[in-house]
């Protein structure tokens, strides 16, 4: 079984072809603000992704071979890689940020939803390139290619096959029998949630382009803000809780708004995974506002709660805003943050780490390996509401797990090279894999990534991508079974 090369070449022009599109409302923000420069790289930009794309999908038509598994992975696997090499083009040509290795690391951010950045000086760059910044956020979230294969549904291919490649997009299969009527109504969702929070942020006085921006790093779970201090900029309580409900909304798996409409909130809350989640930020939230106050860090108990809700659910949402610096928290608070950004939000969110469903599932194995240390003769089945987990899916778990420490392990080693702290490098490495956005020490939240060196920022760079797409469908293209057709 080879890889179907004419039909993950055709899909590349539509990548194309959609980026050169996806180019256009930030070339119209330079228009609006008289950005000449931006106006030409942005041009430069878009429409040489246009006729290259179209010229794709005329000579590459759609193969009477279908499409299997193994050109899913490799379709959505150079997907946020070419994207994330296209999309640094202008940021570098502009002059906005010179470097293209920095221009990469910060697309990758970007389209990962990542939220790490090595900018000093966010605001000093021009306001289209900030919005185009944010703007990968919103694509990255639900994901490129499923954007394509929504609103672009008769390309030839299969895009069931390729949404499932993508794992941390919603699950497509349980919605619609039909894959783009199903992805069409997930992105009129995430639609939703993007003008709600829009028209929510500026009734609180934001400017409509702050606005929007805010809101691409919320609903994509992001990050990037076209401020400095991030959401600290703006001290109004009420942005501040539009925004903490939001993060929590977007890392909930997005089935189950359907679930909602469908047969209220109450069978939502049925759900194992949303009630696990809750609990989290509801106990993380509620021991981190006890720390801070018991050490004396906040005098005020109502900004304390906000400021410890806000950071817990930005974290385990991974999105990575910040209203506090959390580096000057107590220990006990900062060690609370990093394990939240272990775990990460629920499936098939737009939110990144190892997901709730997973920890859950694990709490499950490791209950009942002691249940079975206890009664070797016990027969005891795994469940989760009601039905029984099937034994290859705990076992996948297990082994992503396992691969997701061995990947952190891994990547401290290799950009330990740089001879950071220990803490710096580690959480560098756990907030790119876990796409969240700032760690702790020199990575902190009013800090950057702009110090490491090239070859580490392309190395984190790739484990955004790799943590965005959950490992496996990235890193199994390094395996010579994948490339070799005689064997499955």
């Amino acid at each position: 079984m080879t890889v179907n090369f004419n039909g993950v070449i055709r899909i590349m022009g539509i990548l194309l072809i959609v980026l050169g599109v996806c180019m256009i409302p930030s070339l119209l923000v330079a228009v609006i603000y008289s950005e000449d420069i931006s106006i030409r790289c942005f041009s430069l930009t878009l429409i040489p992704c246009l006729g290259v794309g179209i010229l794709m999908t005329r000579i590459f038509r759609p193969s009477l071979i279908k499409l299997k598994a193994r050109d899913g992975f490799l379709i959505v696997s150079l997907s946020w890689i070419i994207s994330s090499l296209i999309g640094a083009v202008p940021l570098t040509m502009s002059g906005a940020i010179p470097s293209y290795v920095d221009s990469f690391f910060e697309v990758c951010s970007g389209f990962s939803t990542t939220g790490s950045t090595i900018l000093s000086d966010v605001e000093s760059l021009p306001k289209s390139m900030l919005f185009w910044r944010s703007f990968t956020h919103w694509l990255g979230g639900m994901g490129i290619i499923v954007f394509a294969m929504a609103f672009m549904p008769s390309i030839g291919v299969s895009g069931q096959l390729i949404a499932s490649a993508e794992t941390p997009g919603p699950t497509l299969d349980k919605v619609s029998p039909k894959f783009s009527d199903t992805a069409r109504s997930l992105y009129l969702v995430y639609i939703f949630f993007t003008m709600l929070e829009t028209i929510l942020l500026t009734a609180g006085g934001m400017s409509l382009y702050d606005a929007l921006i805010q809101t691409f790093g919320t609903v994509g779970t992001g990050g990037f803000s076209n401020y400095g201090n991030s959401i600290a900029h703006f001290t109004s309580p009420y942005i501040q809780w539009v925004i903490i409900i939001f993060m929590v909304m977007c890392g909930v798996n997005f089935n189950l708004y359907f679930t909602l409409a469908k047969h209220g909130p109450m069978a939502m809350l049925k759900d194992p995974e949303l009630r696990f989640y809750l609990f989290i930020i509801g106990i993380a939230g509620a021991l981190i506002t006890l720390n801070l106050l018991i050490s004396g860090g906040y005098a005020s108990i109502s900004k304390g709660v906000r400021d410890s809700f806000f950071q817990v659910t930005s974290i385990i949402t991974t999105t990575g805003y910040a209203t506090a610096d959390y580096e000057l928290w107590p220990t006990f608070s900062k060690m609370v943050l990093f394990l939240l950004m272990l775990i990460g939000a629920c499936s098939s969110s737009t939110g990144g780490g190892v997901k709730v469903i997973r920890i859950l599932i694990s709490f499950k194995l490791i209950r009942r390996g002691v249940s079975l240390k206890l009664h070797p003769n016990r027969v005891t089945s795994l469940t989760l509401n009601g039905r029984e987990v099937p034994q290859d899916i705990a076992s996948n778990i297990a082994n992503f797990v396992f691969l997701y420490i061995l990947v952190i392990f891994t990547g401290t080693l290799i950009v330990s090279f740089n001879g950071y702290d220990i803490i710096t490098t580690l959480s560098a490495v756990v907030t790119c894999v876990g796409n969240v956005g700032p760690g702790f020490q020199k990575v902190g939240p009013v800090e950057n990534f702009g110090f490491f060196s090239d070859f580490s920022k392309l190395v984190l760079s790739f484990l955004m991508i790799a943590g965005r797409l959950e490992l496996f469908t990235f890193f199994m293209l390094f395996s010579p079974r994948y490339w070799n057709s005689n064997r499955a």
